[in-house]
């Protein structure tokens, strides 16, 4: 059985908040006593309440003035290096959980433009982009582009000896004389003119997305095409104002 979420605020039951002081007071005792010989460090416990006329001391009184006092003989910066408060922990949280955020859209921006992307190299219309929508879908073609041409590296250095071997067999089979070490070359060469046939392609297309037209900042490609369903039947974006760096 899972236990029930404790709501961190102040218990106005008196006897309810009694009975949470001492079942929290035996575990903080507890907890610093296995750290202090799990780990063998030196450490000190104090606890006032208004349920006791003298303070709880753990492990002694004397043993807390000898952590205290060692503490003292620090100096100021080193005894605040590692010290957090209340205030000091909550901060760090929300900076931490705006970290998040900001990682979390930034990622949900990728998949949403990655999509439009995909939408319109199967010809789907791109009606209802602003201008922040079509910077990003050029950053995520860019992107795209530079991915494929690392790959196509890649699997040229990865088999060389493969490529050689299916190109000369391919030489062979049409004329038997043409020698092996001349048909690599020739394949490599006949790739990158179909690369680069490609990215010509892909680069006029790009321009003429890119053209302007009469219809405000709204940009339409064609008055025939189908409304796409991005981004969720919004064509407006919430984050519209959103840019990759």
């Amino acid at each position: 059985m899972t236990r029930k979420k404790v709501t961190l605020a102040y218990i106005a039951n008196d006897a309810a908040r009694k009975a949470t002081f001492k079942k929290r007071k035996k575990g903080l005792m507890k907890k610093v006593s296995e750290l202090s010989t799990l780990c063998g460090i030196e450490a000190c416990a104090i606890v006032y309440s208004p349920y006791q006329a003298e303070p709880e001391v753990w492990p002694s009184p004397l043993g807390a003035r000898r952590a205290i006092a060692r503490f003292k003989n620090m100096s100021e910066m080193d005894q605040s290096k590692r010290m957090v408060n209340q205030q000091g922990f909550i901060r760090q949280r929300i900076v931490k959980a705006e970290e998040q955020l900001k990682k979390q859209l930034r990622e949900n921006r990728e998949r949403e433009i990655g999509q439009v992307m995909y939408r319109a190299l199967v010809g789907e219309g791109l009606q209802g982009l602003t201008i922040v929508d079509l910077n990003d879908l050029g950053w995520m073609l860019d992107k795209t582009g530079k991915e494929i041409e690392e790959r196509i590296k890649k699997l040229k250095k990865a088999a060389p000896g493969s490529e050689q071997a299916a190109t000369a067999e391919l030489q062979a089979d049409k004329s038997p004389e043409v020698d092996n070490s001349e048909a690599a070359p020739k394949n490599d060469a006949a790739l990158n003119d179909v690369v680069a046939a490609e990215a010509m392609q892909n680069q006029s297309w790009y321009m003429e997305l890119l053209k302007p037209r009469n219809d405000g900042n709204a940009v339409n490609f064609s008055k025939n095409d189908p409304m796409p369903s991005y981004p969720y039947g919004n064509p407006t974006p919430p984050w519209s104002n959103f840019y990759f760096p």
